[in-house]
């Protein structure tokens, strides 16, 4: 079996979930014995997680990125493509190209010349990267096409048209997640097209799956569910921390619309008028930074409510050592890596209703994202109760063990068979 896989982020570049999703597929997929070319948008950073480090699209002397994929090649095309980013954000990012190509041991990493002038826009990039994207797949083979999320599906469809081969579009989230009912059209358009033109539509809950067939039109036959796990080496030292009299309660996601800040920082207020002794630390950033930092002084809780940015590494292994629990207050969540990492952690977790993990985990407290009274409630009863906590901890944990990537690329690969047995392809 051979994909030609397509995504605009992959880590060390990650600035939310579909990097790490990514990274946990592609690196199970490849244990699988899956033959992948993954085409990303040319990386401009660097910075090492695991065993991986890229410098600019290319293998770093000594990164030992063979040692993690046996059958992947990573291919770039020089591009901006940046996720979670506005149009008007996205034009002050353009920057000039340059070529250079690689090889080291089994990994090749490519970088396209590009002599064209960038676009003036994000989407006319989109259709820019597609016709990149269909350049490299005419020297590759491959059996199907597998795009992930809206700024690739036409680079999937093109790539899928030129090759005679069966595209999968995997949705990790919907125009409707990130704006709720003012959706961006140009957006949703795209999102609509590459559903239709899918052979087979992978959603990563069933959340997500009614979301699809009721806003894009699709058959729900046509859309398989597969969820996503949690990678993370429970043997990890930590760092001893000091005493501490405050209790810490724990945002970390993306400071938007989507993730419900505001909801957070409300049930916030209602604790600490009934009990002074908590901290909450809000870990991410994002378009609504400066609003919710607004907020939280209007509430007069600015001195209980730590903004620390985006966090990596062990950074983030540090401050859900320090959490005694951990909320996800999303508006509209496609599933929620971050409640599994949190639960492998030992941290016990309070998540909205409106998440795709809410349906398969059982052990941790769920609320309408909206409830800021019933938020409030069990945050305090977490707080004030350590037998819950504990039994939270400890079942939690448990419970994240069975979110296996291996079990979602195994998942994976029969979307894969099926669509190629659509087609009449062996």
């Amino acid at each position: 079996m051979k994909t030609f896989m397509l995504g605009w982020e992959f880590p060390p570049f990650i600035s939310g979930g579909l990097g790490t999703a990514c990274y946990g597929l592609t690196k199970a997929m490849d244990r699988l014995g899956v033959n992948i070319v993954f085409v990303l948008p040319e990386a401009c950073v660097s910075q090492q997680v695991g065993n991986i480090k890229i410098l600019g699209g290319r293998q770093s002397e000594g990164s030992g990125f063979s040692d993690v994929f046996s059958n992947v090649r990573f291919r770039t095309i020089v591009s901006p493509l940046k996720p979670y980013v506005s149009s008007g954000a996205y034009q002050n990012q353009l920057m000039a190209s340059k070529s250079q190509q690689t090889n080291a041991n089994n990994i090749k990493f490519t970088q396209i010349n590009n002599t064209d002038n960038y676009s003036v826009d994000m989407y006319s990039e989109v259709y820019r990267y597609a016709d990149k994207a269909v350049e490299i797949a005419a020297g590759e083979e491959f059996d199907i096409v597998h795009a992930h999320d809206w700024m690739t599906w036409p680079a999937g469809i093109a790539v899928s048209r030129a090759s005679g081969r069966p595209l999968i579009v995997h949705v990790h989230s919907t125009e409707f997640d990130r704006s709720g009912e003012n959706v961006n059209k140009v957006i949703y358009d795209i999102e609509r097209q590459g559903i239709h033109a899918a052979a087979k539509v992978i959603t990563v809950s069933n959340f997500t799956k009614n979301l699809v067939v009721r806003h894009y039109g699709v058959a729900p036959e046509k859309v398989e569910v597969v969820y996503n796990a949690v990678e993370y080496d429970d043997n990890k030292a930590l760092q001893a921390l000091p005493d501490r009299t405050d209790k810490i309660v724990l945002f970390l996601g993306r400071i938007t619309m989507q993730k419900g800040p505001e909801y957070f920082l409300s049930a916030a207020k209602k604790v600490l008028e009934v009990i002074n002794n908590v901290k909450f630390i809000m870990v991410g950033n994002g378009d609504m930074m400066h609003r919710i930092i607004e907020l939280a002084a209007h509430l007069g809780i600015g001195n209980k409510v730590l903004f620390a940015g985006f966090l990596r590494g062990r950074d983030v292994d540090r401050v859900y050592q320090m959490a005694d629990l951990y909320v996800m207050p999303s508006v509209s969540e496609p599933f929620g890596i971050a409640p599994l990492e949190a639960m492998r952690r030992n941290v016990p977790v309070l998540v909205s209703k409106q998440s795709g993990i809410a349906e398969v985990i059982s052990h941790a407290l769920k609320v309408d994202f909206w409830d800021i009274n019933e938020m409030a409630n069990k945050i305090l009863a977490v707080l004030k109760h350590p037998q819950l906590q504990t039994t939270l901890r400890r079942n939690g944990f448990s419970e994240s063990h069975k979110f296996r990537w291996e079990d979602s690329a195994l998942k994976v690969k029969k979307v894969y068979e099926e669509a190629l047995a659509l087609a009449g392809i062996s």
